[in-house]
């Protein structure tokens, strides 16, 4: 395991090394014929102008402390001024405070003037003239003794400004400690000396004063500063061929502009070290083809570490050319540097240390923090917090030891063992890198979902035509939040594109918005593309709903993305107008497609009705699964048609949804014809030729306890698949291959796995080295697995079980045909490579959801013959299942049940409901009075089901195992253990209850935060028919006995076959831990206290960051 940094060691905290002036004066004088800036002369005369300017000031009455500020407006890339300027100020203990116009004007009145400083060829510096004379001649013969100004640890040296939360400058005080203090380490860790040449591609503004100036002055290197014209586009990368820098520091929007649409390649370059945002895999890549020397080094840190203070290096591509293959989309923010740790604490107690892969707060912990912010004594003590791991007095002992009477101490203002708490998230990678995941005040969560903007950027990164990328959460006109992708697009990529699909540039020279400039026509096709491109890699909640393309971004004077000046997307869709070839496809429009395309514009914000095509889709528009139901219930409304979810979903197009619209208005409500097959059915027929023609058969019998047994699991990190994973590690002798998608590399997948497993309590140390996991993704061919895990599973595995689908009660068959049918045959066809495998494939009572076996169950139990036999052939499903994901469920039971009679041994499971929440019911404050039984399950049992029918099928070939409840409880004696429990939610009739959920979507949002009620993404089945579509068949569970007991008898020695239920108590051990956690409110009503549960449960859904519904079964 990594080792991870002990927050109770020693941090040199006294460990000062002198002023970082005191170093430029001995490079100075060691040095004087070095060239220092580009520039000048020689280094010599630089360091005695800048003397002379300091004993002027001197003479002229400045004292120790206070701030000299430099406009950085003024100085910037002005060579030997900018550096007199800083020499000067640092020299005589200022402290520096570079300004920049844009952070200052609300808070400072400036007054400037056009500077006299100059400097002659011969280097000798000039003020003005006053009096007649000029201001240095009475200084000049003292210009080159140092001077006699002391300094220590404690004073300040540099004044920092940095945009707040809301806009507003804060000032950091940056410590003369930090100043110099990791320059020896840096140079020796990076082979950085005298003979390094750096390029100075920022101004001197905030934090790049420290990255590109201190640190070549301090080692006596030389400093390039390139032409402000220089750094363009492709200009900047010809001065870097030119000019044969060795080192350079950047942000990753100034690599873009380094790389962008440049081929000059610079050999020379030795070391990139990157600071200031997320740095990606792709930014590196282009980077390491321009420079194959270069290696790449990702620091982190901020203006109130003084310094970036963790670092992470990439071999150069001449060294490793393979080396970015294992780190994912992006760069991990690395180690801490020397006497410097990044802490990783959990959010619920920061006393608690995250281990690997655990989610928590980034925490720095240095000797060379800065002093605080200035005058804001309530943030210092928020942020700046004593090391609660250690007792301070420690350390203020050890220096007593130490202290030799400096003259420094007079500016020394004691130990202290401060941690800054930096507001980001992190964690822990099995090296013990420190990766850097988002911020705690930026959690995004819109609609519901949890969403990762740094994710949505890398992947959008991923593709050949994005150059560059941001993306915000924005509110619009409405104060909804909305994603939106700033995108800057490549333009050579964008033409390869439209020559490859023959299609014509439009011409488009874009509209100034602020500091942009947005192409608000010309890219329309690659919003189009770049969306399709997310869709294969994100769920459809992080796919943002705005695309804005861009000429550049803008960049504030650190280097970084100038978020607050990106446009908000009403401004740039509102200047969007309909072109003349927009306005001919609009006339060209029925009334009910423009009809219905003004109604989109309603809902959508920023969409222009008369820009949408026949072909216009909602949802690539910027509808979702929310503004569908809206925009149905307002079709019934306004156009009186009362369109059903799965149309639109079969339709989304305008043409589509506008014949839909036409029909049922004329009467043409669609019916279901019972001579044509279903798609899904016709989609069986053609799989079922896909499969192989013969499976190996593999023994139940050989497979024992004693014998041991291997298994391969799919959704093993979802609610089920931690239950599966606990009921396949309690059996004896057991190991476990986990499919894992979405994880960079097989370590990080199995610490996700484990993460799962402790957000459910679950977890156990002593199965560590059973488990092992491979990379993969159901949606892709072979599960997303590569050849050697492909081959390691058909060798190595014994059992089978296939948990994971995409769960959805609305996308389309087609939509889900990859991850729910396919990877079901390419499950099967594993089990018929290598060795012979037993199979469980975890299905659904969805497949059962058609009147036929409604009636089937009613008719047959009432006349004593039971219920839904598991060996009935489902044909009674070919017609009328309703939801895409029960028709990819019956599809892939079929195919299944058809491999079983080609050989394959093994089960289909067919759970019900497995213990769910009922949120939207308090926002309605009423339940809906439905008698049907409600089939739920808790999920430890259905667990233990599908491991048991896997290891002892009853029959040969593969047979269904039904779940179900016992006993059962009806719909109304399931919500009324609300009212049981003490929450005023009164039963009222279905009809009732429908009517106030339609007017409560119709009215749409509810306040700033933008509230929709929790039943809105099963909104059209609340609404269609509620006690006609929760109708349940009794189920046969006869083979589900015989597996659970021969489970028994084989395996665990304990017999469940008498089946399990949900009972109020459970319901009531459910609502308190969503009343703990804070999803539900407690209940106000006189009613019974809710049972109690482990405390542990929420503790572990806020440390873990998993739904932790199975607490409330433990």
């Amino acid at each position: 395991m990594a080792e991870l940094p002990d927050p109770t060691i020693d941090l040199d905290w006294s460990g000062y090394i002198g002023a970082i002036h005191e170093h430029f004066d001995r490079n100075a004088l060691a040095h004087p014929s070095r060239a220092c800036v580009i520039e000048t002369k020689m280094s010599r005369p630089l360091e005695l102008q800048s003397q002379s300017s300091t004993r002027c000031t001197r003479r002229k009455g400045s004292k120790v402390g206070v701030p000299y500020p430099i406009l950085a407006e003024a100085v910037q890339l002005t060579g030997p001024k900018a550096m007199i300027s800083i020499g000067k100020t640092i020299d005589e203990n200022g402290p520096l405070a570079p300004l920049v116009q844009k952070y200052v004007d609300e808070e400072l009145s400036l007054k400037t003037q056009i500077p006299e400083l100059r400097m002659s060829d011969d280097g000798i510096l000039f003020g003005g003239k006053k009096d007649g004379a000029d201001i240095f001649d009475r200084v000049r013969s003292k210009a080159s003794s140092p001077p006699e100004v002391l300094v220590g640890p404690d004073s300040i040296g540099v004044m920092s400004f940095t945009s707040g939360p809301e806009g507003r400058p804060k000032c950091v005080l940056g410590r003369h400690y930090s100043l110099a203090k990791y320059f020896p380490w840096m140079a020796e860790r990076f082979n950085l000396s005298a003979d390094s040449k750096f390029a100075c591609l920022s101004g001197i503004a905030h934090d790049p004063i420290q990255r590109d100036i201190f640190t070549p002055l301090f080692l006596g290197a030389q400093l390039l500063l390139p032409a402000k014209e220089d750094i363009a586009h492709e200009k900047l990368s010809e001065w870097m061929r030119e000019w044969s820098p060795t080192v350079t520091h950047l942000t990753p929007a100034m690599g873009n502009l380094l790389v962008a649409a440049s081929s000059a390649k610079f050999p020379s370059l030795r070391h990139v070290f990157f600071v200031g945002d997320v740095l990606t895999t792709r930014d590196c890549k282009a980077l390491r083809h321009l420079g194959p020397a270069c290696r790449i080094v990702n620091m982190y840190g901020t203006t109130e570490t003084s310094r970036a203070v963790s670092y992470f290096e990439i071999p150069s591509a001449e060294e490793d050319p393979a080396a970015l293959d294992s780190l994912g989309d992006t760069i991990p923010a690395g180690w801490g540097m020397q006497n410097v740790q990044v802490l990783v604490v959990s959010q619920k107690d920061h006393k608690i240390l995250c281990g690997v892969g655990e989610i928590g707060e980034l925490i720095i912990r240095a000797a060379g923090l800065s002093a605080g912010y200035l005058n804001d004594p309530e943030k210092n003590k928020e942020k700046f917090v004593d090391n609660w791991f250690v007792d301070n007095k420690k350390w203020v002992e050890a220096d007593k030891a130490k202290d030799k009477g400096e003259p420094w101490r007079a500016f020394f203002n004691g130990v202290h063992d401060k941690l800054y708490r930096t507001g980001d998230l992190g964690q822990y990678l099995p090296s013990g890198a420190v990766r850097v995941s988002g911020r705690i005040d930026s959690q995004v969560k819109i609609r519901g979902f949890r969403i990762e903007l740094n994710e949505i950027d890398a992947n959008l990164s991923g593709s050949p035509l994005v150059r560059d990328c941001k993306t915000l959460v924005r509110r619009n006109a409405h104060e909804e939040p909305k994603l939106v992708s700033y995108i800057v697009p490549e333009i050579a990529e964008w033409k390869r594109w439209l020559e490859a699909y023959n299609q014509e540039d439009i011409k488009d020279e874009g509209t100034k918005i602020g500091p942009t400039v947005v192409y608000l026509r010309r890219f329309r096709a690659l919003q189009a593309v770049v969306r399709d491109h997310l869709k294969d890699r994100l769920a459809s909640h992080s796919i943002p709903s705005v695309f804005i393309m861009l000429q550049k971004l803008p960049l504030n004077p650190n280097g970084k993305v100038d978020s607050p000046n990106l446009p908000f997307p009403d401004t740039a869709q509102m200047m969007e107008e309909a072109s003349e070839e927009d306005l001919k496809s609009w006339e060209a429009l029925s009334e009910i497609e423009k009809a219905v395309a003004s109604l989109w514009s309603t809902l959508i914000p920023g969409l222009h009705a008369k820009t949408l095509r026949p072909d216009s889709d909602f949802f690539d528009c910027g509808g979702h699964s929310l503004l569908a139901q809206q925009m149905l219930l307002s079709l019934r409304k306004e156009l009186n048609a009362d369109v059903l979810i799965g149309a639109l979903y079969y339709n989304p197009s305008l043409r589509g949804l506008s014949s839909q619209v036409g029909r049922l208005r004329s009467g043409q409500a669609v019916e279901e014809n019972k001579g044509t097959e279903s798609p899904y059915a016709k989609s069986l027929d053609k799989l079922v030729k896909t499969l192989d023609a013969k499976y190996q058969t593999a023994d139940p019998d050989a497979l024992s306890p004693s014998s041991g047994a291997t298994f391969f699991l799919t959704g093993a990190t979802g609610f089920l698949g931690a239950y599966l994973v606990k009921d396949i590690l309690e059996r004896e002798n057991t190991k476990l291959i986990a499919h894992i998608r979405g994880a960079k590399d097989v370590a990080f997948a199995k610490e996700r796995l484990i993460r799962s497993l402790k957000g459910y309590l679950l977890w156990q140390d002593s199965w560590e080295d059973r488990i092992s996991c491979v990379l993969g993704d159901l949606s892709k061919p072979r599960l997303g697995l590569d050849d050697a895990s492909w081959k390691h599973v058909a060798m190595t595995a014994d059992v089978m079980v296939h948990n994971g689908a995409y769960v959805h009660w609305i996308a389309r068959y087609e939509q889900m045909l990859r991850s729910n049918v396919l990877s079901v045959i390419d499950v099967m066809k594993l089990c018929n490579e290598g060795k012979a495998k037993l199979f469980s494939f975890v299905s659904s009572t969805s497949t059962l959801d058609t009147d036929h076996y409604y009636n089937l169950s009613r008719d047959q139990v009432a006349i004593g013959r039971g219920a839904v036999l598991e060996a009935d052939d489902m044909e009674g499903s070919r017609y009328g299942l309703g939801t895409g994901y029960g028709q990819t469920k019956w599809v892939s039971e079929q195919l299944a049940r058809e491999a079983g009679k080609r050989g394959l041994r093994g089960s289909v499971v067919r759970p019900g409901y497995i213990l769910g929440g009922r949120n939207g019911l308090f926002q309605l404050g009423a339940r809906p009075r439905i008698i049907n039984t409600v089939n739920t399950i808790p999920v430890d049992h259905v667990a233990k089901v599908v491991i048991a029918s896997a290891l002892n099928p009853a029959l040969p070939g593969v047979n269904v195992c039904h779940v179900t409840a016992h006993p059962r409880l009806r719909m109304s004696e399931f919500l009324s253990a609300l009212s049981y429990y003490g929450y005023d939610v009164p039963e009222v009739d279905y009809e009732e209850w429908k009517t106030q959920l339609e007017e409560f979507v119709l009215a749409g949002s509810v306040g700033k935060d933008q509230e929709q009620s929790a039943l809105m993404p099963l909104f059209h089945m609340a609404t269609s028919d509620l006690p006609s579509t929760t109708r349940a068949p009794e189920l046969d569970d006869r083979n589900t006995v015989a597996v659970l007991k021969g489970d028994a008898d084989r395996w665990t020695g304990v017999d469940d076959s008498a089946g399990e239920g949900v009972t109020r108590e459970d319901i009531g051990r459910y609502l308190r831990f969503l009343a703990t956690i804070k999803f539900l409110p407690w209940p106000t009503s006189r009613g019974r206290e809710l049972p109690p549960i482990s405390a542990d449960v929420a503790q572990a859904q806020a440390q873990w960051g998993v739904g932790g519904r199975g607490g409330a079964t433990s």
